[in-house]
């Protein structure tokens, strides 16, 4: 008897269903799985018969083939387990039950557990996409399967309990999204803590009102760390769409905290610098997102730039720019976003202190060089914003009086964005970094001033097609921050010094 029955897969961040064909045939005994299954799915019928006779039924003592359709996508991951079993049971006549309209994803324990799966955020929106009205989830899975409206999603702790459900014995429950599974708070830092670095803190905000990339530059212990690793608490809340967006990709990564449905707050990594070009970009054998991705709609940093091998801050360039990865494979190609901010922090040479107002620098000028080169000018040139760090004063470092804190910073980012969010409705766009050149003209209006003033600077700082277009970028955000629609001189003056840093560091 031959049983069909729904299951899900996905490839990258896109989910597809699987339609899970069994059949019981006379002949030697023998499990086998057809339709490009990875190892896992080979390896699932040991647990599949374990987990089936522990549950109390019997093990058909037949030829049994499954094939996993479409049959010319592979299939990766333990997730069949659970359909593999309904399968059995359904071909072998042990289960009468409905099982059309619905899908099941899950891994079995030998005793017949349903243990959580990678990717059930994207599997259960594409069930939606396709029609289907119903899918059982692992438990574990169950805050990140609750997300998605509109399909109904059960959580299913063991075969004994789905069995008991599809029999009409014990119905288990319907999940229900809530505002409890969104991401919770995380133990906030705060700008307040920062003392002094007024200019560094005055870039932190434009950076973050047009989610501009910006470069760190100053002596060690002057804050550059500290700046960066406080930009995520002056940043807006992601949007619904951000959220789901982000969240798949933690859930395909299985990097999504539990009890967590949807990410609320814009992630922010800072991976060492001993990371590989995998790691940093993603791939493997069996592609998976990498830092980049992780940190979409979000912050990376990359604290102490230089020590990153060039190879791998290069391999940069092209993501920033497209927001999007994409690795390619023997088994398949996977696309993976990318939209994010890059912060960068550096010293201005291997001792530190080149450029110190007090400390004499004691580095050669070949050694200087040798540093600095492995930052590459085109990489430099993809970041909006260079910013001097310089060290801080005694006298600022033990003034009590109260800085201020990231809540004021963030009402002003997240006014500017709101301003962004409706001049970009109804395009692609979502910050002023994303403004394309195309729509420079319709998005960045200038006063006759500010474009001689612009014309003035590319002209002294030689700024590259791509460097003028991020100053005009900045531009538009610093405007959005004072409220004005039309780029003015003083706008474009306060965009321009923050490219003359390449100029004091790289050119002497």
């Amino acid at each position: 008897m031959v049983s069909r029955l729904n299951s899900m897969g996905h490839t990258g961040l896109d989910g597809f269903v699987v339609e899970v064909e069994t059949d019981l045939s006379q002949g030697l005994p023998g499990f086998e799985v057809v339709g490009l299954p990875g190892q896992a799915v080979r390896e699932a019928r040991e647990r599949v018969r374990s987990a089936l006779k522990n549950a109390g039924f019997v093990y058909p003592i037949s030829r049994i083939t499954v094939n996993l359709a479409p049959a010319n996508v592979h299939k990766e991951g333990s997730l069949y387990d659970l359909p593999l079993l309904l399968g059995l049971l359904l071909s072998s006549e042990q289960l009468r039950a409905d099982t059309a309209g619905s899908a099941f994803v899950g891994e079995l324990s030998l005793e017949g557990q349903v243990r959580p799966v990678q990717g059930v955020l994207p599997m259960v929106l594409a069930a939606r996409a396709a029609g289907i009205k119903r899918i059982f989830v692992p438990y574990a899975n169950r805050y990140e399967g609750a997300a998605v409206e509109g399909i109904d999603v059960f959580a299913v702790q063991s075969v004994a309990e789905l069995l008991a459900h599809l029999d009409g014995r014990e119905p288990i429950p319907k999940l229900v999204f809530t505002e409890s599974l969104y991401q919770p708070a995380a133990d906030a830092v705060d700008y307040a803590d920062v003392r002094g670095q007024a200019a560094a803190k005055r870039a932190m905000e434009i950076a973050a009102a047009g989610s501009h990339n910006a470069l760190l530059i100053g002596p060690p212990g002057a804050g550059k760390s500290m700046l960066a690793k406080r930009l995520p608490t002056i940043l807006p809340e992601l949007t619904r769409e951000e959220a789901l967006d982000v969240t798949k990709i933690y859930s395909v990564a299985g990097y999504l905290p539990g009890g967590v449905g949807l990410m609320r707050y814009r992630p922010f990594r800072a991976p060492h610098h001993n990371i590989s070009a995998v790691g940093l970009i993603g791939g493997g054998s069996s592609p998976h997102p990498g830092e980049i991705s992780l940190a979409h709609h979000g912050v990376l940093f990359l604290d102490e730039l230089p020590e990153f091998p060039r190879q791998i801050t290069d391999s940069l360039r092209q993501p920033i720019e497209t927001g999007q990865v994409t690795i390619v494979r023997s088994g398949g190609t996977s696309t993976y976003p990318c939209s994010l901010m890059l912060i960068a922090a550096m010293n201005p040479c291997p001792c530190g202190y080149f450029g110190h107002p007090k400390r004499h620098c004691t580095c050669s000028k070949t050694a200087q060089q040798h540093y600095l080169s492995r930052v590459s000018g085109p990489l430099l040139d993809r970041i909006d914003l260079h910013v001097d760090v310089p060290p801080v004063e005694y006298a600022e470092l033990y003034d009590r009086t109260p800085q201020e804190g990231s809540a004021a910073i963030r009402a002003r980012v997240t006014a500017a964005r709101v301003v962004q969010l409706k001049r970009y409705e109804g395009t692609d766009i979502r910050a002023n970094a994303g403004i394309p050149r195309a729509r420079q003209d319709e998005f960045c209006r200038m006063t006759d001033k500010a474009r001689a003033l612009l014309l003035s600077a590319n002209e002294r700082l030689a700024l590259s097609a791509r460097g003028n277009d991020r100053v005009l970028r900045v531009a538009r955000t610093i405007a959005d921050l004072s409220g004005d629609e039309i780029i003015d001189t003083a706008h474009v003056a306060e965009a321009v010094q923050y490219r003359t840093l390449d100029k004091k560091y790289w050119e002497t």
